[in-house]
């Protein structure tokens, strides 16, 4: 098949004359600085977003990661390998004096403009780079050697680059650090794990823990991970279901306002929550949700219900598409954008997860289902993807564009959020929804991350549920 893409020329040494000059225009985003470090092995912090040390190092006046010197170089290289005199061109020197610098979402300019044509088809240059606003940044010479042929290269995207940076779990640490630390019962702390993440916790202002498990196996995890926690209450209890019983108990209380499961397995700990008598529940439904930090996505993605309800009922997918509304507007996500899933796009009464998902929207619609947008059923691709959903025809405010995805069981969302954590390289945190307070519920092959962000979820939906107040909406970084 003849490849139809657009063709680029070049300008052999016989076809440039003095005078002649190109350009290209780029802004400099933080994924720049990132893959330059990467392919260079610079790994000076002064060029790295928000590396540790960098502020002390950076010169008088800049406050953020400047670019490489040899970034800027590189445009210059770009023109003259792309556009003047284009591809087959050879490079024999460069010099670049700098006059300013660049930080992350400046946009410059760099241009090239021939001075002379010497004997063997070298060129000499002019070369300038500017920002936007005319300033300066750097000038020089270069030297090539031109294509002494007419040559058409081929239009080709580049594959695409993700950065494996998790910004949000950043953003929903640093808006809860503003927060009064939340008191917590730490249920069977007594694995190294599981008070690391406690610990974490702890050092970013985020809990106040009261420890509740077996004495013993608690002061034994101390000792292995070197941690002092003299100054933490120890509620002594015989064994998993007694601490669950008692840490809930302390809630009831009032003496915590929120429950973190430590090293202990999640039927039993949630046995005791659910109790009618004595335990949590609220009035709606327990569910759980994911939140999801996916190098690329302009936002976190939720996931439910992944680990608690099994095979939901229509009656239990109404609670568990409002908890995820709730802990949504809690992180930021201004009326978020709900999908319900289902193997198809369309309604098909031999498949009950769709059916489920029509009632669902249309009892947003009727305001049975509050604070979101709720539409469905629609298929993961035009869930999430604004071009799969055209190519399919669907007009909907949430295809292509979800926040949320509703999932029609336990086995189809924790297949989905392991697939991403363990394929597309995403962090998940998580809480449990609809009791009386949240409920960290850390997997024991949570990282230390997703520990200090569930931590966090759980403070900032704490702070929503007593002041109907969420963090500032999400303002979505130039990457």
């Amino acid at each position: 098949m003849q490849d139809m893409r657009p063709l680029r020329p070049n300008r052999t040494f016989d076809e440039i004359a003095v005078g002649d000059g190109a350009q290209v225009v780029r802004t400099l985003t933080a994924n720049d600085l990132v893959v330059f470090a990467h392919a260079s092995g610079n790994l000076n912090p002064i060029h790295m977003p928000g590396a540790p040390g960098a502020p002390a190092l950076l010169a008088e006046g800049e406050s953020e990661a400047v670019a490489p010197s040899s970034w800027l170089a590189g445009l210059i290289s770009c023109v003259l390998g792309m556009e003047l005199p284009g591809p087959g061109t050879l490079y024999r020197s460069q010099s670049l004096t700098f006059h300013g610098r660049v930080h992350v979402g400046d946009t410059v300019v760099a241009r090239v403009r021939v001075v002379a044509k010497d004997a063997g088809r070298v060129v000499r240059f002019a070369t300038m780079v500017t920002r936007s606003d005319g300033i300066l940044i750097a000038e020089g010479e270069s030297t090539v050697i031109a294509p002494g042929e007419r040559s058409f290269l081929p239009e080709s995207d580049l594959p695409d680059i993700v950065v494996q940076r998790h910004v949000h779990f950043a953003r929903l640490v640093a808006a809860a650090r503003h927060l009064p630390p939340l008191a917590t019962a730490v249920v069977c702390p007594g694995d190294a794990k599981a008070l690391k993440g406690v610990m974490l916790a702890v050092e970013a202002g985020l809990i106040v823990p009261l420890l509740v498990g077996p004495r013993a196996a608690t002061q034994a995890a101390a000792r292995e991970i070197g941690a002092d926690i003299g100054a933490f209450e120890i509620v002594d209890a015989a064994d998993d279901r007694d601490a669950a019983h008692r840490a809930i108990a302390l809630v009831r209380e009032g003496h915590v306002a929120n429950l973190m499961k430590g090293n202990l397995h999640t039927d039993v700990f949630l046995c005791e929550v659910v109790r009618k008598e004595g335990g949590l529940r609220g009035t709606r439904r327990l569910s759980h949700v994911f939140v999801i930090d996916l190098p690329g996505l302009p936002a976190p993605l939720l996931i439910t219900d992944a680990a608690i309800n099994i095979a939901p009922t229509l009656d239990m997918k109404v609670d568990i598409v409002q908890n995820a509304i709730d802990l949504a507007c809690a992180i930021g996500i201004e009326r978020p954008r709900i999908g319900i899933l289902s193997a198809v796009e369309t309604v098909n009464p031999a498949i009950q997860s769709t059916l489920d998902a029509a009632v669902l929207s249309k009892m947003a619609e009727r305001g049975q289902i509050r604070g979101g947008i709720v539409d469905g059923p629609l298929a993961m691709d035009n869930a999430i993807d604004l071009g799969a959903a055209r190519t399919k025809g669907i007009q909907s405010l949430v295809a292509g564009r979800a926040d949320v995805l509703v999932v029609p069981n336990l086995e189809a969302g924790n297949m989905l959020a392991k697939e991403l954590t363990f394929l597309a390289r995403a962090e998940a945190a998580g809480i449990v929804m609809g009791a009386r307070v949240p409920i960290i519920l850390n997997s024991r092959a949570d990282d230390e991350k997703s520990r200090l962000a569930s931590a966090a979820l759980a403070l900032l939906v704490e702070a929503w549920q007593r002041t109907g107040v969420g963090i500032p909406p999400l303002a979505v970084a130039a990457e």
